[in-house]
C-alpha cells in the first residue's frame, strides 16, 4: 500500500484547521489512512492508504481535500475543469506516436510561489503516481518545468535518436537521445519502456516553438526548463502515456493539487493527428467523469440500514460527489480528480466511509457454521507442496492482465478473451485465461538472476463457456516454467511425470499443434481421456516479444481435473 510522508504544519494549512493527533486519526478515515509514525522533532506525518484505486489521495493535498471536503459539508468546485471560452495555448502531437506512448495532456500553474516544502510534497506525488499509477513511467510519466521561457505551441513528436541532442538534468553536457539511454542513470532504468507495439523502440520528445527541448518522456527534463527550483512561480506540467484516461486522471490530481496550493490554473488545448475517445481537440484539464444511478433500496439493502434518500444524498455531497435525486434515485458524479466510480457498490462503500461506519448498529451471525477446505483447495495445497518439494519457486500474480500479455505476445487472437467493462487501466483490462502468461511477466524481469529459473503459480483462471449464465467458468490450474540455457521438452516432461506419479494418477500425451510453442515440441496433456494441460519448449517469437533471452519450457495442467479422493 502506499506510503507517504509529509510535516503535519502542511497537512494543517491545506485543511485550514489545526488539529490533534486523536483528530487526525478519526479524520484519516476518510482517505482510508492509518496513521503510522509521528515525529515531533520534524513534524513529520508518515500516512499508509489503504486504497489503491484511489492515486488522488497518495499526496498531501489529496488527504486534506477529502478531510476538507467533509468538514466544510461539500466540495469547493474547480472552475478549471469547465470548458474554456478563450483561445488555448496548445500541444501539438504529431505522427507515429500511437506505437509507443501517444497521449499527452498539460496546464500551466502560476501565481503559486514553489516553496522548500511544496517542492518536497510535488516530487513525491510526482514519483508515487509515475511509479505506483504509471507502472514505473511505462503508462504514465510526469513533466514539470519553467513556464516563462516557453513558447507555445508545445509539440510533442517521435524524434531520430542519434541527431537530437540536449544536456539532461544532472549532466553538464549536451547528449543524443541514444547516449542518454545508454549513460544515463534514468535512460538505463526506463528505456525498457520506449519500445513500442512494433517491438521497436522509439524516442519522443517535446519542444516548444523555437525548438528549444524541454523532455525527453518519460526518461528525463532537459536541464535547461526542466530544473525547478525552490521560489519558481510559474510552471507547465505535462503528463504523457499508454492509456489516455490514465492520462487525463494524473492531470486532474496535479492541477487540483496546485489549486488547493493557491495557484491559477490555465488550461492546454491537446491536438491530436487522430480522433481519441474524447475527441481530435481536448481542453485539458478534462473531466471525463459520468453520472451513474444509485437506487435508495440498494443502498438500504447494501448497508442493512434504513437511510432517507436525502441522508444518502448529503453523506455524497459532503464527501465530494455532484448528487441529484429523484423518485428514490440518486444521481452521482464523482469528483473530476477521481476515476474510480464503476457501480452503484463504489458509491455506497463512500456513503458508509462518509457517514461513520460507527453510526451503523452491529448484527451477530445468526447461524454458527463450521468451514473446511475445498476439494479444489484440497487439491490446489498438494500439488503446491509437491512442486515446492521438486524444487520450483511459488509465485503469485494477479488474474486482472492485459490483452497483449494474455493473447498478443503469445501469438495468439484476441477473440477468446475476457474483457472487463469500463477499466481504469488496460494493464488491468482481461480477465486471464491461463496462467502462463504470468509466468513469463515474472521471467521477462528476472534476467538478472542466476540461472537455472524455475517457476510455478497456482491459481484461478477464467474461460469461456456459452453454457453459463455469466458466459464464462473459473477453473484452478497450475503453470509451471524452466528457463535456462539447456532448457527442452525432455526436462519439463521428467516433472509433469513425477507429478502425476507422485499423485497417483494415469495420464498421457498427445501430440498438438499451439501458437505458443515450437512445432513438434508441444503436446496435450489428457487424463481420462479428456484433455487437461499442454506442456512444451515456448516459440522463439514469443520469448522475443517478452523480450526473454533463455530457453523456456512450460506446462500448465487444470487441476479441476484431478479427483481428490485419488490424492
Amino acid at each position: 500500500m502506499p506510503t507517504i510522508d509529509f510535516p503535519k504544519q502542511d497537512l494543517e494549512t491545506l485543511i485550514g484547521h489545526t488539529f490533534t493527533l486523536e483528530e487526525l486519526d478519526k479524520w484519516i478515515l476518510l482517505a482510508k489512512g492509518e496513521i503510522k509514525d509521528y515525529e515531533p522533532a520534524t513534524d513529520t506525518l508518515k500516512i499508509e492508504l489503504q486504497d489503491t484505486n484511489r492515486p488522488d489521495l497518495w499526496c498531501t493535498e489529496g488527504i486534506a481535500r477529502q478531510i476538507r471536503t467533509k468538514l466544510d459539508e461539500k466540495l469547493l468546485p474547480y472552475s478549471f475543469f469547465k470548458p474554456a471560452k478563450k483561445t488555448l495555448d496548445q500541444i501539438k502531437v504529431g505522427h507515429g506516436l500511437h506505437v509507443i506512448r501517444q497521449y499527452i495532456g498539460g496546464f500551466k500553474a502560476t501565481g503559486y510561489t514553489l516553496s522548500d516544502r511544496g517542492l518536497a510534497q510535488l516530487i513525491q506525488t510526482q514519483e508515487k503516481l509515475a511509479d505506483i499509477f504509471g507502472r514505473k513511467r511505462k503508462s504514465v510519466s510526469i513533466g514539470i518545468y519553467r513556464l516563462d521561457p516557453i513558447q507555445f505551441p508545445v509539440t510533442y513528436t517521435i524524434a531520430d535518436p542519434d541527431t537530437v541532442r540536449f544536456t539532461p538534468l544532472g549532466f553538464d553536457e549536451p547528449m543524443t537521445l541514444t547516449e542518454i539511454l545508454e549513460c544515463h542513470p534514468k535512460g538505463i532504468e526506463y528505456k525498457s519502456t520506449l519500445i513500442g507495439q512494433d517491438g521497436k523502440q522509439h524516442c519522443p520528445l517535446l519542444t516548444d516553438a523555437n525548438g528549444t527541448i524541454l523532455s525527453f518522456p518519460p526518461i528525463i527534463n532537459s536541464r535547461e526548463i526542466g530544473e525547478v527550483q525552490v521560489g519558481d512561480k510559474n510552471l507547465f506540467v505535462e503528463v504523457t502515456g499508454t492509456d489516455l484516461r490514465m492520462v487525463l486522471h494524473a492531470i486532474n490530481i496535479l492541477a487540483a493539487n496546485f489549486a488547493d496550493r493557491k495557484a491559477k490554473i490555465d488550461s492546454i488545448e491537446v491536438l491530436y493527428p487522430a480522433p481519441t475517445e474524447f475527441g481530435k481537440s481536448i481542453h485539458v484539464p478534462y473531466d471525463c467523469g459520468s453520472e451513474i444511478e444509485v437506487p435508495q433500496e440498494i443502498i438500504n439493502a447494501t448497508l442493512g440500514n434504513s437511510l432517507t434518500l436525502n441522508e444518502g444524498k448529503q453523506a455524497l455531497i459532503e464527501y465530494g460527489y455532484q448528487v441529484k435525486s429523484h423518485v428514490k434515485t440518486l444521481y452521482v458524479k464523482q469528483p473530476p480528480y477521481r476515476d474510480d466510480l464503476m457501480h452503484p457498490v463504489d458509491a455506497i462503500e463512500d456513503i458508509a466511509i462518509s457517514t461513520g461506519y460507527n453510526a451503523f448498529s452491529t448484527a451477530l451471525p445468526s447461524e454458527f457454521t463450521v468451514g473446511s477446505l475445498s476439494q479444489s483447495e484440497i487439491i490446489s495445497d498438494k500439488v503446491r507442496e509437491l512442486m515446492i518439494g521438486f524444487g520450483f519457486q511459488e509465485i503469485l500474480s494477479n488474474i486482472l492482465s492485459s490483452q497483449e500479455d494474455l493473447a498478443i505476445r503469445m501469438n495468439l487472437p484476441t477473440t477468446d478473451i475476457i474483457e472487463v467493462d469500463n477499466v481504469m487501466s488496460l494493464t488491468y483490462s482481461c480477465v486471464r485465461q491461463w496462467i502462463i502468461p504470468s509466468l513469463l511477466r515474472v521471467e521477462a524481469a528476472s534476467s538478472h538472476s542466476f540461472y537455472p529459473h524455475c517457476l510455478f503459480e497456482a491459481g484461478e483462471i477464467v474461460q469461456p463457456d456459452p453454457n453459463t449464465e455469466s458466459g464464462t467458468r473459473t477453473l484452478n490450474a497450475i503453470g509451471a516454467l524452466l528457463a535456462h540455457p539447456n532448457a527442452n521438452f525432455s526436462e519439463i516432461h521428467s516433472y509433469v511425470d513425477l507429478l502425476f506419479y507422485t499423485l497417483g494418477l494415469s495420464y498421457k500425451v498427445k501430440p498438438t499443434t499451439h501458437p505458443s510453442f515450437i512445432d513438434g515440441r508441444v503436446g496435450q496433456l489428457t487424463l481420462n481421456q479428456e484433455p487437461c494441460g499442454l506442456l512444451g519448449e515456448l516459440h522463439p517469437q514469443v520469448l522475443d516479444n517478452w523480450q526473454i533471452t533463455m530457453p523456456c519450457t512450460i506446462f500448465e495442467l487444470r487441476l479441476d481435473a484431478l479427483q481428490a479422493d485419488n490424492i
